[in-house]
Order: structure tokens, then C-alpha cells, then sequence
């Protein structure tokens, strides 16, 4: 598979593949979820089972002028009841992919971390990372934590990075550069996150990873710019050609991505990690062209579920 390096390279894929997922939207009566999701319907690659008030649904789409015909609505009122009945048709292998809609992130959050019957395996690590394309990068560069571990311990951090390597392979990157970003090259006890990067650099050398070139610490351009790596003199096997940028604080990637959003130009498409079946949690935000890439990335990582 040829490396996709922009967000629509990835939808021509999709559209090449001629395979249909089937989304599962939770509450589904919001006009910005059901912008994206026809968007991904009459692009050929996705299916809308979208979930909640049948009346408030059809209302939102012709607001947009958009055929409700094109869903399937299944008409729950109650907001609670309607997100269970999302995670439902996901868990019950009715949906390849759960949407978070018109209700709010603590209790989306709730369905799908339901000891019982929700779609987070046990002892497993939930995380976040996105595809990030940007006008002054040659390539996506996949970026996590932005939305879920505040303060990634050890363990944590190994799973951000297999996750970001997992997404970068469906890309068609093989052996994703993975950066660990900090502050400085140098490991320093005054930044702890500094050792768990040695050990995690370790790790990926021993093959104790998902396959990936690991280093760090490193900061942005040692990551990014190859030129930097020229004048500081640093030997990185990442080069300044990363795919992969690992944060060490939710707060640290969380604002880092933003800047990128606002200042940078950047569209991105980004993904709940960790769970049985992909999970879509949108924020507010972000461009309506970025939920169109985040529906699209889910089927695109539902592929071979």
C-alpha cells in the first residue's frame, strides 16, 4: 500500500476499497454530526444508523438540506436510552463504529466504559490520537494524547505510542519515526517524563513495541526539521522526519494541536484508541471538513475488524 500522506488521499481510498461501515451515532439530532455523516454516505464508504429523536433528526438535516431519507433513524427519545442503544448495535456487532452526537462527553464516556457492556477491554489503556495535516509538513503527522490521559504514566505511554504506530500502518507507513516530545534532548531528572522516553526509546529497539523507530527526548523541530538536527548535532534516528509526535501531558499535546488548528492551518482527523470498535468523539471546534476526516478515519481503522 502506497503511504497516504493527505487527509483526502485517505477518503479516494476509502472510496476505492467500495466497502461500507456502519456508523452508529448516539443522539443523533446534531447538525454538525449529521453534516459529516452525509458527507461519508454519499461518498460511498459509510452506512448512518443514527440514533434519538426521528423528528429532531429530520429537522436538523433538512435545515441543511440534506435527504434525512439517506439514514437509517431509529427513533429513542430519551437521551440516555438512545446512547446505550448506540453501544449496543456496536457491541453486538450491528455497527462497526460508535459516534458520540447531541449528548454530552461524561455520559457518552460512561456508555462506552460500562464494566458489563461497554467497549473498553479489560485493563486496557484508552487514549486519543489524530492525523494532522499541515500546509508546511510533507507528510501527516500523527499526534496523541490531545483528549484523554491528563498525566500518561509508564505504561500509558507505551500504549499511546502502539496505538499511533497501529493508526500510521493503516496510512501505509510501515515503520512509523516515532518522537517523544520534551522540552530538551537531554534526559534530566528535573524532567521525569525524560526517563520514561529512555526506556520507552529502549523498548522500541528491542522490539518490545509495535515495530518503530522510537527516540526521545526530543523537542519539535529536532522532531520535525531535519535542518535543526543538522545545527544542534543531535545523532536522532528520527532525523527531523517524524511520523509519530508522543506528548508527555494531555495539557502539553492538548494546546499543541490547537495552535496547529488555529494558527497553522492544520485539518485533522482523530480517533478514540484502545476500545473493541472505533469511537468518535468530536469536539466542537474543530472544521466541519475535520468530522468529515474523523468519520472517515474510523471506517478507514474499523478495516479488518
Amino acid at each position: 500500500m502506497k503511504p497516504i500522506r493527505k487527509l483526502d488521499q485517505m477518503v479516494e481510498y476509502l472510496k476505492s476499497k467500495g466497502e461500507k461501515k456502519r456508523i452508529a451515532v448516539a443522539n443523533a439530532q446534531d447538525t454538525n454530526t449529521i453534516g459529516a455523516l452525509a458527507e461519508a454516505v454519499k461518498n460511498g464508504f459509510a452506512e448512518a444508523l443514527m440514533v434519538g429523536p426521528k423528528s429532531e433528526i429530520e429537522s436538523a438535516a433538512r435545515q441543511q438540506n440534506i435527504d434525512p431519507g439517506i439514514f437509517q433513524i431509529i427513533d429513542i427519545k430519551d437521551e440516555t436510552e438512545a446512547t446505550f442503544h448506540a453501544r449496543k448495535l456496536v457491541k453486538n456487532d450491528e455497527a462497526d463504529v460508535l459516534m458520540k452526537g447531541l449528548v454530552g462527553t461524561d455520559k457518552f464516556l460512561k456508555a462506552v466504559l460500562d464494566k458489563k457492556d461497554g467497549l473498553l477491554p479489560p485493563k486496557a489503556v484508552m487514549s486519543y490520537v489524530c492525523a494532522i495535516e499541515l500546509p508546511k509538513y510533507h507528510k501527516l503527522l500523527f499526534v496523541t494524547d490531545t483528549a484523554v490521559l491528563p498525566f500518561p504514566d509508564l505504561k500509558q505511554k507505551v500504549a499511546m505510542l502502539n496505538y499511533s504506530v497501529q493508526m500510521a500502518n493503516k496510512f501505509g507507513v510501515e515503520k512509523p519515526k516515532v518522537a517523544l516530545i520534551g522540552a530538551s534532548e537531554k534526559v534530566s531528572e528535573g524532567f521525569p517524563n525524560s526517563i520514561d522516553y529512555a526506556m520507552i526509546s529502549k523498548m522500541a529497539e528491542r522490539g518490545q513495541t509495535k515495530p518503530c523507530i522510537a527516540d526521545g527526548p526530543l523537542d519539535v523541530f529536532l522532531a520535525c526539521d531535519p535542518e535543526s538536527v543538522k545545527i544542534k548535532g543531535v545523532n536522532t534516528p528520527v532525523g527531523g522526519d517524524a511520523d509519530v509526535l508522543l506528548f508527555p501531558t494531555l495539557e502539553a499535546c492538548n494546546s499543541f494541536y490547537k495552535g496547529l488548528m488555529l494558527f497553522g492551518g492544520g485539518e485533522l482527523a482523530g480517533l478514540i484508541q484502545g476500545t473493541e470498535k472505533p469511537v468518535v468523539v468530536m469536539s466542537r471546534s474543530e472544521s466541519a471538513k475535520s468530522k468529515f476526516y474523523c468519520v472517515a478515519l474510523s471506517c478507514l481503522m474499523s478495516e479488518n475488524n
